[in-house]
């Protein structure tokens, strides 16, 4: 692996960092301030860019010469944006309109190179399908707490997992961060996982 920049990884997400640590990259974590907008009308693929950019460049202002990583994940079923659920009576609802689905997850990421003004912002979609789950399914794995801070309500690497029927794509991606993608354009910023 060939890495002489610094790295920054603009997340708070536990998800994200375990999966960087996971390639072997060097990396400190500053999550940043920026604000996502859900409410944003933009189509979900523009809504992914806008905010993994926003994230990127908040975070970008602290640093002269550094490469920053932001990405923002959410599901996306009938149009439909959907983030983190608040409580767990909307991760309950959330669970039971995805029940028996199939469902986009989106992961927009930007790659930023402070010091050479050069970036990357590119899209990801991943398409999954859970199981038609029962009430008690439902309140059964929302009493675990694991959904809480999970896009769509649910945690793909964790018990979640058992919900899923079927996936298309990228299983990262669903995870925050679509790693065999983010390592092909990190080549671009001379950052070489293999």
């Amino acid at each position: 692996m060939s890495q002489e920049k610094k790295i920054v990884l603009a997340s708070a997400s536990p998800r994200r960092k375990e999966l960087l640590e996971k390639i072997g990259l060097k990396f400190t974590v500053d999550p940043g301030d920026f604000e996502e907008d859900l409410t944003d009308e933009s189509f979900p693929e523009k809504l992914a860019e806008i905010l993994s950019m926003g994230k990127a460049f908040a975070v970008a202002k602290k640093y002269g010469d550094a490469v920053i990583i932001a990405a923002d994940t959410f599901g996306v079923l009938r149009g439909r944006i959907i983030g983190k659920p608040r409580s767990a009576e909307e991760a309950q609802k959330i669970l039971r309109m995805l029940s028996g689905k199939t469902h986009r997850v989106i992961t927009g990421y930007t790659i930023y190179d402070v010091r050479g003004n050069q970036r990357v912002t590119r899209v990801v979609e991943t398409r999954v399908t859970l199981k038609r789950l029962s009430r008690q399914e439902i309140e059964n794995y929302v009493k675990t707490g694991e959904q809480l801070d999970k896009a769509g309500a649910y945690a793909i690497q964790g018990l979640g997992g058992v919900l899923v029927t079927r996936i298309a794509g990228d299983y990262y991606n669903v995870m925050g961060l679509p790693l065999s993608d983010l390592v092909e354009s990190l080549k671009q910023f001379g950052i070489h996982v293999l």
